[in-house]
């Protein structure tokens, strides 16, 4: 949810926003003293075709993000044995951290220099309000802690669908909480999608239980799965999102008053910023609650007990890989929402999840089902319609953009 408010549209900072430069070439266009009819401009051309190259650039970059994430979490969890792993805990601390860490350098560039400033009159002058960034903080680190998890115990290509449930849970939350209604066009998208996650579940069910009767036994307990854990991770994971996106939302739209008096609203990125520092406190908090439950390293020390891990236990290339991803994950989100469309957004979902499907059967040996096929061919289907038109040539409008009010809360954090 890490995106760029725009200082021109403060209700609906969310919003996907258009730059001070385009807003007043705009203006210039619908200037009759400034429009030239039959004059042809040879950078219009190039510009467009630069435009169309940035947007794929864009689509090519989420899309290797999505998909990177997953495998790469999914690779450091599976076939490691249990006193290499490194604490869960721990990487979304450092992840947080480097949020936090990207935060200010935005928030510094987006106020010309004066970030102590912004701190100093967003933090320490309003306390208040600062601490309303608590729950969706807490919201947030729960969920990408029990990601983990859910990354652990299902395959990448099940993570990846199933985790599409969030739209549905975003929804009826935002329609309980902020009272938003949808058309019927959605409300068929998303009974959909819950229907297609029904098909890959209880088509994974069924495979499970094939195995179990052929007493097929796995011989690495380092790569032993959970199906119900893993759903059960998920589940809460896509329930954190949407309480949290929702809750997040409602604060961005109050109004922001100073003594009575309206002023501007709270950048986005000193949202972030105020919401990581409040993650990191949390995982300090539960750092120090699992001190004895961190696990073992395998050694012994002086006395010939068993080492506990110590901070940042595990942390391999590829750990500090996932860091990297995860925190720069939002502000290429923000870069897709700014200067794309939910078109977009929703063909870089769809890639990603085919794109890490294809990439688990060669790295994990994953093997798929027709039925897991179909229910995910329903989920992704549902979640592009959800926010765009049906193209034109199957009988729809083309391409039209979704309310920005309809998407905000179903951004990733």
């Amino acid at each position: 949810m890490e995106q760029e408010k725009s200082q021109s549209i403060p209700q609906n900072p969310l919003a996907p926003s258009i730059s001070s430069g385009d807003a007043n070439m705009g203006d210039a266009k619908n200037d009759p003293l400034t429009t030239k009819p039959a004059a042809a401009d040879p950078f219009d051309a190039a510009g467009g075709k630069n435009d169309q190259m940035f947007r794929l650039f864009l689509l090519f970059m989420m899309t290797a993000q999505n998909s990177s994430v997953i495998l790469v979490s999914r690779y450091t969890r599976a076939g490691v044995a249990p006193e290499d792993l490194y604490v869960i805990n721990d990487m979304v601390m450092v992840t947080e951290l480097g949020k936090l860490v990207m935060a200010a350098a935005l928030e510094h560039n987006h106020t010309g220099g004066y970030l102590l400033r912004s701190v100093k009159e967003n933090i320490f002058d309003r306390p208040l309000d600062f601490l309303r960034i608590l729950i969706p903080s807490l919201l947030y680190l729960i969920q990408n802690s029990v990601l983990y998890v859910a990354i652990s115990n299902l395959t990448a290509p099940m993570f990846q669908v199933t985790y599409q449930c969030k739209l549905l849970t975003t929804a009826i939350v935002s329609v309980v909480m902020l009272q938003r209604r949808y058309s019927m066009k959605q409300w068929i998208c998303l009974t959909t999608l819950g229907l297609g996650v029904a098909v890959v579940v209880l088509g994974a069910r069924e495979k499970s239980t094939k195995k179990e009767e052929a007493g097929e036994e796995k011989v690495d307990s380092a790569n032993a799965q959970n199906l119900f854990v893993g759903l059960s991770a998920v589940t809460v994971a896509c329930l954190c999102s949407a309480f949290a996106g929702v809750y997040f939302e409602k604060v961005l739209k109050r109004p922001t008053t100073d003594g009575g008096r309206s002023r501007a609203p709270v950048s986005m990125w000193m949202r972030n910023i105020q919401m990581a520092f409040f993650s990191v406190c949390i995982a300090l908090i539960n750092m120090r609650r699992e001190a004895g439950e961190r696990g073992v390293t395998g050694e012994m020390d002086g006395n010939g007990d068993a080492m506990v891990k110590p901070f940042m236990h595990g942390f391999t290339m590829w750990a500090w890989v996932i860091i990297a991803l995860q925190a720069g994950g939002g502000m290429l989100v923000a870069a897709v929402i700014k200067y794309a469309d939910n078109v977009l957004k929703g063909m870089a979902t769809g890639v990603s999840v085919a794109t890490g499907t294809l990439a688990s059967t060669f790295l994990f040996g994953t093997t798929l089902s027709a039925q897991f096929g179909f229910g995910a061919a329903m989920i992704l289907v549902s979640v592009y319609l959800f926010s765009n038109n049906m193209p034109a040539a199957c009988g729809g409008q083309g391409k039209v953009k979704l309310e920005a009010d309809d998407m905000k809360t179903l951004l990733p954090k």
